[in-house]
This record gives structure tokens, C-alpha cells and sequence, in this order.
């Protein structure tokens, strides 16, 4: 129910009309002061992994660099410290955004906020993914869900529990490699999601989004990211390296996944948090 309330609260603050703001100000308030209550009594999960240099990139993709511009006290008399970074848009916890697999379809910047926040599920096949790096989520196991807790709610952001997360950082346990450059995909193994199950989803349900705790959508032996190419062509966005869904309940909580807003990225860290 709170869960439920702080979605509607949401929306309908944002559907408010700009022009009778003046007119409204104690409701304006009173919906503030609704607002800051359902946050104070939610539990927040965070979902997302920091930046180091233990942090998971593709092995293709430039991994994360910090460089120390400033640190210490100034002539001024006052403490300042500022850092540059550099990355890849595709490592940690991030967004594929969907022109990453499809063109003239939506970037990073284009997605809408209402498709990175709202009602959350989450899909525990950590059993079946356990001691398969290669799992492949199935139709089978989204039907299980819905067997056990109904059907898919429409506009829900899904998240896949596969456990692979329990080898992050550890890239080769994590990624089943320690190599980087192209000749290092060969060897990735982590669980993903079936085409047929992508496929399942785009067709028979209505989602905002999806996540998983791995660092692809699509398997680790995927050469055609198939499931990519189906959710990402519907602007469906994929999260990837999502972390600790272990706390997440199989349903009843909020979701709100924020990306770094690169005009015309591929995608981007991500700042994604639960609300219980």
C-alpha cells in the first residue's frame, strides 16, 4: 500500500499544471509533506555499485580512471578537492539505453523519467542459475512468477535475480574472464535472458523496463544479443550490473533508476534505489 500510494503521489505531481501552481500552494504543500513522510517510512535498497578500479566494464570498453586534480587545504585557508574521470557509458551499475541496439530508437537522454521510475518486480531464479553460468531465463520461469503472484502488473520494471551477483567484483568469476580486448568475449560465461523470453515479454506483457544482476542482458555466450535487439527496439531500457536484489521482496516496492543524461548516449551509470 505504500508502495502504491508513493507511485500515485508521484504521478500525480507531475501531471500537475504549472499555471494553477499559485492557487494550489497548500495543497502543493500538503502533497510535500505526504511525500517527505512515505520516504521517511520507506526502507531505501540501494541497487547500485560504486566506480573504483574494481569496477566490471565489458572487456571491450574502457574501464573507470580517476584522476586527482586537487586534495588539501588552499592558500585561502579553505579544504578543497575536485577529481577528472573517465569511463566507458557501458560498466557498473548502467543503462543500455535503447539506440545501444537500435537504431533511431530513444538515447539515454530521450528516455522518459516514467519509464526509469514505478512498481517493481523481481524474478528469483537463483536456484536454477546456481552452478550454471550460462542460465538462460525462460518463459517458464517468468510463468512461475505469475503462478505464484499474478500476472505482471502493466508498467512494471522487472528485475532478474539470477545470484551471479554474489561474484561481484571478482571478474573472473563475475565475467568467467580476467583478459580484456575482443578475443577476451570468447570466454565470457554469466546467466541472461532468453530471446523467447524477451520476446514473451515485449509481446504478452507491458513493461517499462528491465534488470539484471549480470553484466549483460543476454548471456555471456551471446554473439548476436538477440534479447537486446528485441527489448531495445520497443525503447524498452535494460539495467545491467544492478547489485544487492537479495534484499528486494518478490514484489511491493518502488523503483527509481536514474542515468547520467549523455545528449545522444548509448547509455550511462546508473543510480538505481528501491523503496520498500
Amino acid at each position: 500500500m505504500k508502495t502504491f500510494s508513493f507511485l500515485l503521489l508521484i504521478s500525480f505531481i507531475m501531471s500537475c499544471d504549472n499555471s494553477v501552481k499559485q492557487n494550489n500552494t497548500d495543497t502543493n504543500l500538503t502533497k510535500t509533506e505526504t511525500l517527505s513522510s512515505l520516504l521517511e517510512s520507506s526502507k531505501i535498497v540501494d541497487l547500485t555499485y560504486d566506480y573504483s578500479d574494481e569496477t566490471v566494464f565489458w572487456v571491450t570498453a574502457k574501464e573507470f580512471e580517476l584522476e586527482k586534480v586537487a586534495y588539501g587545504m588552499t592558500d585561502n585557508g579553505f579544504f578543497y578537492a575536485a577529481n577528472n574521470f573517465c569511463m566507458a557509458e557501458h560498466g557498473g551499475t548502467h543503462v543500455d539505453a535503447p539506440i545501444h541496439f537500435a537504431e533511431g530508437k530513444q538515447s539515454v537522454d530521450e528516455i522518459p523519467l516514467t519509464k526509469l521510475t514505478g512498481s517493481g518486480i523481481k524474478i528469483d531464479i537463483s536456484d536454477k542459475a546456481k552452478g550454471n553460468r550460462d542460465y538462460l531465463v525462460s518463459i517458464d520461469d517468468i510463468t512461475d512468477w505469475e503462478s505464484k503472484f499474478g500476472e505482471i502488473p502493466e508498467n512494471s520494471i522487472v528485475l532478474l535475480y539470477t545470484g551471479h551477483s554474489s561474484f561481484y567484483p571478482d571478474k573472473e568469476k563475475y565475467l568467467g574472464t580476467v583478459e580484456r580486448g575482443p578475443e577476451a568475449i570468447k570466454d565470457l560465461h554469466f546467466p541472461g535472458l532468453s530471446p523467447e523470453a524477451a520476446t514473451w515479454l515485449t509481446q504478452k506483457r507491458k513493461i517499462k523496463a528491465i534488470g539484471i544482476d549480470t553484466p549483460s542482458i543476454d548471456f555471456g555466450q551471446s554473439y548476436e544479443f538477440k534479447s537486446h535487439v528485441i527489448l531495445l527496439e520497443e525503447n524498452i531500457p535494460a539495467f545491467e550490473n544492478v547489485a544487492n536484489m537479495s534484499e528486494l521482496p518478490d514484489a511491493g516496492f518502488a523503483i527509481i533508476a536514474l542515468p547520467i543524461k549523455i545528449k545522444g548516449g548509448s547509455g550511462g551509470p546508473l543510480r538505481i534505489i528501491a523503496l520498500l
